[in-house]
């Protein structure tokens, strides 16, 4: 349950459970779908693939709120038919959420001598923000009478680009989430993809080892991140935790979201974040193979890693042009990652 005062989260009841589970059908009608603020596209599509999905090992992860262990109230959604873009979210509700994660969990007004884990917190949690803004101004809705849906410059430019430290802040998040997976290379090239598909879970595998050995990314970005530089001297391991808790407040704080949408994105989002947290500050790599990550976690790192790379193209793709003439995309900063 939300802890915060005026934000309760609605449980969706027993019918809503989907159909792919129960029955042939796997589409819930939209009548039911009760705990809604907002409008219709906030909704989450439950069409479901019938294909079924082995399981996998299950971890707690320690950097999320969420105990993923607990199958009793998971549902499966297709991502595919339920893409991040706007959703009509917006006003007092959407904003207490982002001002809690800053003003109390992410301590936005850091001092001068803040150490350099808290500010690693800080611009994850920025560059993600960011990231979500690319994509609602890349899919947005310009027309609701027309259904008309298209780019919004205007929007990618006021959230975004013209704040420097929000677009040096994508690009560290994106090297960082790419650093876990790099080092998770290993074991995310023999995890088990099965959806009792053969031909995809063939072509699924193949795409892991093609990322995390690709031969281009590691000449060109060879240590994307260096997490050894962190929690170093004798309060390392009391800061971790300190840090740690912040994040799973933080992870806690998704259920309050009052769109069903981006409740699901922002689950996923800080889960792969937490995952790539959990890789990079938990684990030994050498110990990767043994210490299996669960498949939520393997989905929400990859899902996380694509949002950011194409939030990052998104960001030269729909740049207006006196923007980057001004230098506001501050191109030159960005080498100073």
């Amino acid at each position: 349950m939300c802890r915060l005062r005026d934000c309760g989260v609605c449980e969706c009841p027993e019918h809503e459970f989907p159909e792919a589970f129960k029955g042939p059908s796997g589409q819930l009608p939209v009548d039911d779908l009760k705990c809604q603020e907002g409008k219709p596209q906030a909704m989450v599509d439950r069409t479901l693939d019938k294909k079924a999905f082995r399981g996998w090992m299950e971890t707690d992860n320690p950097w999320t709120y969420d105990d993923e262990t607990d199958n009793s109230e998971m549902t499966y959604v297709n991502l595919l038919l339920n893409p991040e873009r706007y959703t009509g979210y917006m006003g007092p509700s959407a904003r207490r959420i982002w001002d809690t994660i800053y003003k109390k969990h992410c301590l936005k007004d850091l001092p001068g001598d803040a150490s350099t884990e808290r500010r690693v917190l800080y611009k994850l949690i920025s560059g993600m923000h960011s990231s979500i803004s690319a994509h609602i101004a890349k899919e947005y809705l310009l027309d609701e009478g027309k259904n008309l849906w298209g780019p919004n410059p205007t929007l990618l430019f006021e959230r975004v680009l013209k704040h420097p430290d929000r677009v040096r802040n994508l690009y560290f998040t994106f090297l960082f989430v790419l650093r876990a997976v790099t080092k998770a290379g290993d074991y995310l090239s023999q995890a088990e993809y099965s959806t009792m598909n053969s031909l995809e879970d063939q072509n699924t595998l193949s795409l892991a080892k093609e990322l995390v050995y690709n031969k281009r990314l590691q000449s060109a970005c060879p240590i994307p991140f260096d997490e050894a530089k962190l929690w170093k001297g004798e309060n390392g391991n009391e800061l971790k935790s300190q840090i740690q808790l912040q994040f799973r407040n933080i992870s806690a704080l998704m259920d309050c979201v009052g769109c069903e949408k981006c409740r699901l994105w922002g689950k996923l989002q800080i889960l792969g974040l937490g995952t790539a947290m959990k890789i990079l500050f938990s684990v030994d790599s050498n110990d990767l193979i043994n210490q299996s990550l669960q498949r939520n976690e393997v989905i929400a790192l990859i899902n996380l890693l694509s949002r950011l790379s194409e939030s990052v193209k998104i960001l030269h793709d729909l740049a207006p042009e006196n923007a980057i003439k001004d230098g506001q995309i501050a191109v030159s900063s960005l080498q100073s990652l």
